[in-house]
């Protein structure tokens, strides 16, 4: 027998005594399992499929973007100085990209024309759907993307016109190898011959077209080198340069955001799932406590059951940790196959030793942090304290397992700030967490103090319901976490949910033109008007003059800060990246409101003035008074700021950052855009025919198919909100059950006293409705303003939309959550009930 002096059981003989405790089902510690488990997988699966689409990136940055460097300059071709500046690096092509209306009949679809010279594709090959692998179409014909021919009811062999000129369809594209990297395109492709464009009149001087060159090194040469020099030989070229490690900037940009963002959501979850770990571990220990007193009994001291406890919720959270990656992996085809359109993603199991093991380290720790607690408690007491403890519940300690605890903390809060790309996004995320936690475990304990203090109730039902909240050992706290996070989630997902749909279906389809149009020439305004006034009587047409440049320098005079030097580029600064639209007008434009400084009056002549967003002027620094340089096709030209403007970019009209008085920008050759305003119900077909026929070189967009796309862009949102918000919904519902596991042996004997005294089941079961009735409604007024606070963080910071919720719908929502987790609830105590009160007295 083992005396209190012995020393420690060696780590085998330890196993050997943990070992016939626990069993392939692990009764006991299933709530563990499980909470782990949901966590873990939903983090293995969210680090899969980001650093599959991260690798794809760039492992494919090369073929992504046609080459190792990319060079983008509007309304322009190449200089030759220019042209031979890329080819001293290497292979070149060079192409222009517009927007054009093809034609088939009477049918009529908007497309991204492509023209591609003989040397295109530096990297990789078209595939065509008959399996031909091909680079650019001969003369006279065109490859078409599946859309375009779906829309033109065309296949191969087949003819159509652009701009009046007649193509013959070569084939229909299967692959297109850098289609990722080509950016947004209101349209499906079509690609051409390089000489077309300019044999249809589309690059004519002020055509809305883009001149798009790559560059395949013939020399091992670092492409950020090349960029900068590039940079430095044509400082007021306009460039739009990439790099193969930058293919496709905007995909990346969103793929990190949105992979951190579901990284937060899931470790919010794991945290939340750790509350319930830990009673889980709790009813476990309680379970146990007869073996645990027995073995102190026979001389094992407090080192030998710590070591017994952790081998056994050890091997449980190991097991849990690898189910839940497995369960990761298996995923990822699923979530790959869903946005397998979007995103370039590995296809097929997606292996990711990084993503994976952070996934488990992120669970082991959580499981640190709040096994610690317990198990620290279990190793403190005496065998006759653990003897006594049903009729004199065991005190809880922290002082045990506040090292481990804090441990776990700092290491869980170091791998998150260390793996994010914004740190400050994520400490304030956690932070935020931790405060909502903090917020509901301090109404818990508030919960519990006042109800103690509260006048005892003449029915008796009622009474026991109350005494159950602030008894000794009662998990009010932990309840109130639960269902709180659990019901304020319910209201996020209703608040969400409710405003997205407001804004797509009440408020921009109100707003929105029925037709944009592009490079509508300056001298034949009047014709189009009469041609919309013809064809739809009471249209409403507004047009603007429609130029492209890019932002150079700005600053005060004389000390301009040059785009070119920046390191780096914020998103709230988006202005500076690349060429954007420029207009001018005489007077304020529609949707801008003025919010400091004065306009030019008409016909102003003096020297050139511009009116900036006061966002962008905010970001920068801009103050009235300041500078501001653009490249006007390769020509640099420069102006006073003299107001900044509030722009509604909600309205999908015309939207510009920068707004020129108009002798800055009048003599540059350009056309003008329009947009075509219907009454409701008009049809649209003759108009769209009326202004192809009329307008060959214009672009006719409709709206239509934009809207359609957002709704669908924002249903993915909502998609990935509702997926984040479940894995937390169910982890407060896992803190649920293990609350109610944790009091579950209180509990068996209280009932069992109660129905010795004469109460029936119906009642009992009426004192356990009372309870969470009473938790559940007093949570639900503080779920509703917790939710909608949150929901409205994400609606009007994240999205930018307007809040506009349906609070009918979030009433119902969080009134059906009641009964969910009313339901939840009795479920869990329901065996409760079906015990046997002999047999629980018996074991007195």
């Amino acid at each position: 027998m083992m005396g209190t002096g012995a020393a420690a059981l060696p780590w085998s003989a330890a196993w050997r005594l943990a070992r016939r405790d626990l069993s392939l089902r692990f009764k006991g510690l299933r709530l563990l399992l499980a909470c782990l488990f949901l966590g873990v997988a939903a983090l293995a699966a969210i680090g899969s499929l980001t650093g599959s689409i991260e690798r794809e990136l760039t492992s494919r940055g090369r073929a992504i973007l046609g080459g190792d460097i990319g060079l983008e300059v509007w309304q322009r071709d190449l200089t030759p100085a220019e042209r031979t500046a890329l080819a001293a690096l290497g292979r070149v092509s060079v192409g222009t990209r517009l927007q054009a209306m093809a034609t088939a009949g009477d049918l009529a679809a908007p497309v991204q024309l492509k023209s591609v010279d003989a040397a295109w594709p530096l990297v990789g090959r078209l595939r065509l759907t008959d399996g031909r692998q091909v680079g650019a179409p001969p003369p006279g014909q065109a490859w078409l993307a599946e859309g375009a021919a779906e829309r033109l009811a065309l296949s191969p062999g087949q003819g159509f016109r652009i701009a009046g000129q007649r193509l013959i369809v070569g084939g229909i594209i299967a692959d297109e190898p850098d289609r990722l990297g080509e950016g947004f395109a209101w349209g499906p492709p079509v690609i051409v011959d390089t000489r077309f464009p300019l044999t249809a009149g589309l690059t004519a001087p002020g055509s809305q077209f883009r001149t798009r060159a790559r560059v395949a090194f013939a020399r091992p040469y670092d492409p950020v080198d090349a960029v900068d020099s590039l940079k430095r030989r044509f400082p007021a070229a306009g460039f739009a340069l990439r790099t193969r490690d930058n293919a496709a900037p905007g995909t990346e940009r969103f793929v990190e955001r949105m992979g951190e963002f579901l990284v937060l959501v899931g470790l919010a979850a794991l945290v939340i799932a750790g509350i319930g770990i830990g009673l889980g571990v709790s009813s476990y220990l309680e379970g146990r406590r007869g073996s645990i007193a027995t073995l102190k009994v026979l001389g094992a001291t407090s080192r030998d059951i710590a070591r017994i406890t952790v081998l056994q919720v050890g091997i449980a959270a190991l097991a849990a940790t690898l189910a839940g990656l497995t369960v990761g992996v298996l995923a990822t085809p699923l979530l790959g196959a869903a946005l397998g359109d979007l995103l370039p993603i590995t296809p097929g199991f997606v292996i990711d030793p990084a993503a994976l093991g952070q996934a488990a380290l992120y669970g082991l720790l959580v499981a640190l942090i709040f096994t610690a607690r317990p198990l620290a408690a279990a190793r403190a007491f005496p065998a006759m304290a653990l003897m006594r403890a049903r009729v004199d519940p065991l005190r809880r300690t922290w002082r045990g397992g506040l090292l481990p605890m804090a441990l776990g903390l700092v290491l869980l809060i170091g791998l998150a700030v260390a793996s994010a790309a914004q740190p400050w996004v994520t400490l304030g995320f956690l932070g935020g967490a931790a405060a909502t936690l903090a917020l509901l475990a301090g109404l818990g304990a508030l919960l519990r103090w006042a109800v103690a203090r509260l006048p005892s109730p003449r029915h008796p039902l009622l009474r026991t319901a109350l005494a159950n909240l602030h008894r000794p050992g009662a998990q009010t706290v932990a309840l109130v976490t639960a269902l709180g996070f659990g019901l304020s989630a319910f209201v996020l997902l209703a608040a969400v949910q409710s405003s997205l749909d407001a804004n797509i279906a009440a408020r921009v389809p109100q707003r929105a033109p029925d037709f944009f149009v592009l490079d509508v020439p300056r001298d034949r305004a009047d014709a189009f008007r009469a041609a919309v006034a013809g064809a739809v009587p009471g249209a409403r047409v507004r047009m603007v003059p429609n130029l492209r440049g890019a932002i150079l320098a700005y600053g005060p005079a004389g000390r301009m800060t040059r785009v070119a030097d920046l390191k780096s580029v914020n998103d709230e600064a988006w202005a500076l990246r690349g060429e954007r639209g420029l207009t001018y007008a005489d007077r304020l434009p529609e949707g801008n409101v003025l919010t400091a400084g004065q306009w030019w009056p008409a016909d102003y002549a003096g020297p050139p003035q511009v009116s900036v967003d006061e966002k962008l002027a905010q970001t920068v620094g801009l103050k009235l008074g300041d500078r501001i340089a653009v490249s006007v096709l390769g020509v640099e030209r420069e102006a006073t700021i003299t107001s900044f403007r509030r722009i509604d970019w909600d309205s999908l009209g015309f939207n510009y950052v920068l707004v020129f008085s108009p002798n800055m920008l009048a003599d540059a050759p350009h056309n003008l855009a329009a947009t075509i305003d219907l009454a409701p119900g008009t049809p649209r077909g003759g108009l769209l025919r009326t202004l192809v026929r009329a307008f060959p070189a214009a672009s006719v967009i409709e709206t239509g198919s934009i809207l359609k796309d957002a709704r669908a862009l924002l249903d993915r949102m909502s998609v990935a909100i509702l997926a984040a918000a479940s894995v937390a919904v169910l982890a407060g519902i896992a803190v649920l059950l293990g609350a109610i596991a944790a009091s579950r042996r209180t509990r068996t004997y209280d009932t069992a006293v109660l129905r010795v005294l004469g109460a029936s089941r119906g009642q009992v079961l009426g004192v356990l409705l009372g309870e969470y009735a009473l938790l559940a409604g007093l949570l639900a007024l503080v779920a509703l303003p917790l939710g909608t606070a949150v929901g409205w963080g994400i609606i009007v910071k994240l999205f930018q939309f307007d809040w506009l919720p349906h609070w009918p719908t979030i009433i119902g929502v969080l009134g059906a959550g009641l009964f969910l987790v009313l339901g939840f609830a009795v479920a869990a105590t329901l065996p409760v009930l079906r015990e046997r009160p002999s047999r629980v007295l018996r074991e007195l």
